[in-house]
């Protein structure tokens, strides 16, 4: 079995929880040094220590720019400068102090379908009491919090080629409070 693909089941089989289920109803705060609105292409773009809020969903980045559909849904697309990553952090449902966050050189985030694509040296770890529990990396990483969901692709345009690289994930013990098990001495002694 490809290796990627088991990594993607064994995320899978470790329990994502869902994103905190209030944020698609909550308003999107937009923090900036500077703000262009185009209102004929229903655009706005933020420069200058962007900090993007709706909910418990939170983005930072130098740069967003967000666009708007007909319907109301948001899109925006967070980019980083040398140094300076565009993150995200969002609350999960489920019980506990449970996040998902994750940083890249470029993100984009659909409020449609509450897809969170990460560009290029795309990272997402996962928090429990804030301790990471499970980490991965690759070029692209696609996260759906609805369904659970996440795929890593060794391209930042989203696809994988053959030799183009490798993602690492990072699995923690389940039971981080077990003793190291005693050895066994060998039959018959």
């Amino acid at each position: 079995m490809n290796k990627r693909i088991l990594a993607a089941l064994l995320w899978a089989a470790a329990g994502l929880a869902h994103a905190e289920k209030a944020d698609s109803s909550k308003p999107t705060e937009i923090k900036f040094d500077q703000l262009e609105v185009d209102d004929v292409k229903q655009t706005k773009t933020a420069i200058g220590n962007v900090i993007l809020t709706r909910g418990t969903l939170q983005m930072k980045s130098p740069k967003a720019v967000m666009k708007e559909d007909p319907e109301g849904y948001q899109y925006v697309t967070m980019t980083s400068t040398p140094g300076t990553p565009a993150t995200f952090r969002q609350k999960r449902d489920g019980e506990g102090d449970q996040w998902v966050e994750g940083q890249a050189e470029r993100i984009e985030y659909d409020g449609k379908t509450e897809l969170v694509k990460l560009f290029s040296k795309a990272q997402i770890r996962r928090l429990e009491a804030g301790k990471p529990s499970d980490e991965v990396q690759g070029e692209f990483i696609s996260y759906d919090s609805r369904k659970e969901f996440f795929a890593v692709k060794n391209t930042a345009t989203g696809d994988s080629k053959p030799g183009a690289g490798r993602g690492t994930m990072v699995i923690q013990p389940a039971n981080k409070n077990t003793a190291p098990v005693a050895s066994v001495p060998p039959a018959g002694k």
